[in-house]
């Protein structure tokens, strides 16, 4: 339990208890709970804010790997004050981080290099969803995209509910990474989110994939489907995303 929440305090009760099932099946979940106590580890759970009711949307969830891929941009800052952002781009179908860039300028040219990385390791989505930051919006990264024939689904102003995955990522991203650290060089940046990017995939259970992680989910599914030429297959839902 100790080693589980010694570099993510953040990591709750079921979330451990998840991890610790894999290699102790036979513990209840009631005797790691008096442990999780004992160690006063039980995380202070924020008060729940009243909210106008609103019309509950599906957010669409694809039936295969790639076809439909959602990315973000976050901001932090350095020990020094020196401001740094990053770039996520997460596969909506199984939660999977596909790539995070750190560094202290992130252009629209160099979301094509990035972009073209993605696309030599493993393709290029259908539909890139993202909003309406200037990077997205600039002329040399929706040239690029159009030639290479992934379409670029833009959220509505002021509703990153549209965009629910990667902004689901970048909380957890936030918890267990940049409020965790102070960082003194961008490197160390970089390096963090390399570490995290490869535990959250191969290690994490997400609690929405049957408690598989990322890389289990994608496994599976490619056991039970074949996906030879179901990319260019035309389903990807384009309306607006609740």
């Amino acid at each position: 339990m100790a080693g589980l929440v010694e570099n993510r305090p953040a990591r709750g009760f079921w979330k451990c208890r998840k991890l610790l099932r894999k290699s102790r099946p036979d513990w209840n979940h009631k005797r790691i709970y008096r442990v999780y106590k004992a160690m006063q580890l039980n995380l202070r759970r924020a008060a729940t804010r009243r909210l106008p009711k609103r019309e509950r949307v599906p957010l669409y969830v694809p039936k295969l790997p790639d076809p439909v891929w959602s990315a973000d941009f976050m901001s932090d800052a350095l020990a020094c004050g020196r401001r740094f952002r990053t770039f996520n781009v997460v596969d909506d179908f199984n939660r999977e981080a596909l790539h995070i860039e750190v560094d202290t300028s992130i252009t629209s040219a160099r979301l094509v290099r990035i972009f073209e990385q993605l696309r030599r390791d493993q393709g290029l989505p259908q539909v890139l969803r993202t909003d309406n930051g200037p990077e997205f919006l600039g002329e040399v990264f929706v040239a690029w995209a159009k030639a290479h024939g992934m379409a670029i689904r833009y959220i509505q102003p002021g509703k990153p509910n549209q965009n629910a995955y990667v902004e689901r990522f970048n909380r957890t991203f936030r918890d267990e990474v940049l409020d965790l650290h102070l960082f003194l060089r961008i490197q160390d940046a970089q390096e963090a989110a390399w570490t995290w990017m490869t535990e959250y995939n191969e290690e994490r259970p997400h609690d929405s994939l049957g408690d598989l992680t990322p890389a289990e989910f994608r496994q599976k599914a490619a056991g039970g489907s074949t996906f030879e030429g179901l990319r260019g297959s035309v389903w990807v839902q384009t309306d607006v995303l609740g």
